[in-house]
């Protein structure tokens, strides 16, 4: 198993376990904006009644889950971290918040067509909330380049609100104003 073919694997493990989920981080800022390299894949989960252990007995053997469960500081929430054996490569599971944008956004998340099956992601505008809450890496570029992309397109209403209940209103008015102008106009 590859870097490439682990997130898909998670996928079908957390289909086949009936947990719902969402894939975030940099594979949901390069599905809606321009496409970068990346050491991880992140995603969101709402176990219920289920278990972890769950969802391990359907992934392949070279993906190996840290016995330890962590708490990330930035985004509040548990999270489970899985090590790819045969590569430089980790998938965290971060456990579904209490927190009013991760229920929302959670409940926002659509279905698209990604690594040729249909994959839960979050939508753009949720994505770029998202990244200002964090800000951390390289989070700066994915928001320009999701904004950039997706254009009017975006639901501005939507994130103007997150971002003044965040206080990132600021920095999300800095990135767009940053922005080249495309195709010539302003």
């Amino acid at each position: 198993m590859n870097e490439h073919e682990a997130p898909l694997n998670v996928i079908d493990a957390l289909t086949a376990a009936a947990v719902p989920y969402m894939l975030v981080g940099s594979y949901s800022s390069n599905f809606y904006g321009i496409p970068r390299s990346t050491a991880d894949a992140d995603f969101v989960i709402a176990l219920g009644e289920a278990n972890i252990s769950d969802v391990v007995q359907h992934l392949h053997p070279d993906l190996r889950l840290d016995p330890q469960t962590s708490f990330e500081t930035v985004t509040g929430t548990i999270k489970n971290v899985l090590n790819l054996a045969s590569a430089e490569f980790t998938i965290e599971l971060f456990r579904l918040s209490e927190d009013a944008h991760d229920q929302e956004r959670f409940t926002r998340r659509v279905v698209r067509h990604l690594f040729e099956r249909d994959v839960y992601l979050p939508t753009a505008e949720d994505v770029i909330v998202t990244k200002l809450r964090w800000f951390r890496g390289k989070d700066r570029d994915d928001i320009a380049s999701v904004l950039a992309v997706q254009g009017d397109g975006l639901d501005f209403d939507y994130i103007h609100r997150w971002c003044e209940e965040h206080g990132t209103r600021t920095l999300l008015d800095e990135i767009r104003h940053a922005l080249p102008p495309l195709d010539g106009l302003d």
